[in-house]
């Protein structure tokens, strides 16, 4: 893609709204712009990000035998009262009414939907289990939406629910998404730290939540420093087996939130434990029979007694994560993206468009770069060097490629990694190396 043609407005001063790093930076960069308290638009450099996001989401919940459907933001508010839920959420669900007098609401989540669907569908407990996932908007009324897209009204989340016959199947389907979380985050290059959770409005009685460590996190967070050298994608992983052996391991080392954080029964030593911030990125929740029997999804067992089914809710906030991200990886000067989910993999500076040297080198590398499939933003503007150079850094592209008269003379070109120091190579070394 040519900057010339890239439609991302990008500004020089701080928005004075922007409290943290992120919405100062999604701002600076051109990712989003504010359409009415807590709801963004996406442009195209954000919404790049956000779909990187969501395809790692998606490849992560197909790898557990997930499957992907795709549910409503409008439900009906029947489906909220069999459960209890539509008087108890409080103000947070927007209720609407149509034109019929029809109570409806935006859904802030699914849980009474997706029930509605299975009692209507499955019978038999020979259909079970079932793991089932979307990836859509919602839609929750905060009272002081602030901070961005990390807490907005309007955000794009997956969510996945489990159907089982009894609570030993239903471990399995928790453990199942536990570590698929685990993978989730670390392909964004995030270290995931699962914590002991309360289950709030949701229910239930096995609860996790996955917190990353940013100094602007909402919670105080206490760990052991072993988290720190974890690597869930170096695990070996078979999810047709129990996983729980895996879970157990990733929940021994110790990690409480400040509200289960007790300094007097802490068992690390003082030395070797991790004290920061987090940010919770998702929640994953097992909470038996709340809807299954209020709302009548059951099935016939093998005695062929009707018998309700156990059920999870497990998500993740995908825009979310995008300010997440960058919470957790930025510097003074802008973003550093893990390359998974950078919007273009190279920037290609040109630093004096419309010098046929240059140009023609520029153009070389930008074609042998799109043979590689490598995602690059050319940077073909006529503008200062320093302001290219400033953008780059801004919006955090993995790697920059600087063309310059001198270096074409010279037959090299400048390639420096984001946060790392510019060396001269040759202008096919620089290919060679992304390529």
């Amino acid at each position: 893609m040519r900057r010339s043609k890239f439609f991302m407005p990008t500004l020089k001063e701080i928005p004075a709204e922007a409290q943290i790093p992120s919405h100062r930076l999604m701002l600076r960069a051109g990712m989003v712009r504010q359409t009415a308290a807590g709801i963004y638009s996406w442009l195209p450099m954000g919404y790049r990000v956000l779909k990187k996001i969501e395809q790692i989401v998606r490849e992560e919940m197909d790898a557990t035998g997930a499957q992907e459907i795709l549910m409503p933001t409008i439900q009906p508010a029947e489906l909220w009262r069999e459960s209890g839920r539509y008087d108890d959420y409080g103000k947070e669900m927007l209720r609407i009414t149509d034109r019929h007098g029809r109570d409806m609401l935006y859904g802030p989540t699914n849980e009474e939907q997706i029930t509605d669907i299975f009692r209507k569908t499955v019978r038999s407990y020979r259909d079970l289990p079932k793991l089932l996932y979307h990836i859509q908007w919602k839609f929750r009324d905060e009272v002081r939406p602030r901070f961005g897209v990390m807490r907005g009204r309007e955000f794009l989340m997956k969510d996945s629910y489990s159907f089982d016959l009894d609570y030993e199947s239903a471990r399995r389907s928790y453990n199942k998404m536990f570590v698929s979380y685990l993978r989730t985050f670390a392909r964004m290059g995030l270290t995931p730290i699962p914590m002991a959770a309360d289950s709030g409005a949701i229910g239930g009685d096995m609860s996790h939540e996955f917190i990353i460590l940013a100094d602007t996190g909402e919670s105080a967070v206490y760990c052991d420093k072993a988290w720190f050298n974890t690597d869930p994608l170096s695990l070996d992983i078979d999810f047709d087996a129990d996983l729980q052996s895996i879970v157990d391991r990733w929940t021994e080392l110790y990690a409480a939130a400040d509200e289960k954080h007790d300094p007097a029964t802490c068992p690390v030593d003082a030395d070797q434990l991790y004290t920061g911030r987090g940010i919770e990125v998702g929640h994953i929740f097992n909470f038996g029979t709340k809807y299954s029997k209020s709302m009548g999804a059951t099935v016939s067992n093998s005695e062929g007694q009707e018998v309700p089914v156990e059920m999870g809710s497990y998500g993740i906030g995908v825009s979310r994560l995008v300010g997440a991200i960058i919470e957790a990886s930025h510097d003074a000067v802008g973003i550093i993206w893990p390359p998974s989910v950078a919007p273009f993999q190279v920037g290609l500076i040109n630093l004096r468009a419309g010098d046929a040297g240059c140009d023609a080198v520029c153009q070389q590398l930008y074609d042998g770069l799109a043979a590689a499939n490598i995602e690059t933003l050319y940077d073909d503007r006529d503008e200062r060097a320093g302001v290219k150079f400033a953008e780059m850094d801004l919006i955090g592209l993995p790697w920059q490629i600087a063309v310059g008269p001198r270096g074409v003379k010279a037959g090299t070109v400048e390639i420096k990694q984001r946060g790392g120091e510019r060396e001269e190579v040759p202008a096919e070394s620089a290919l060679a190396r992304l390529t």
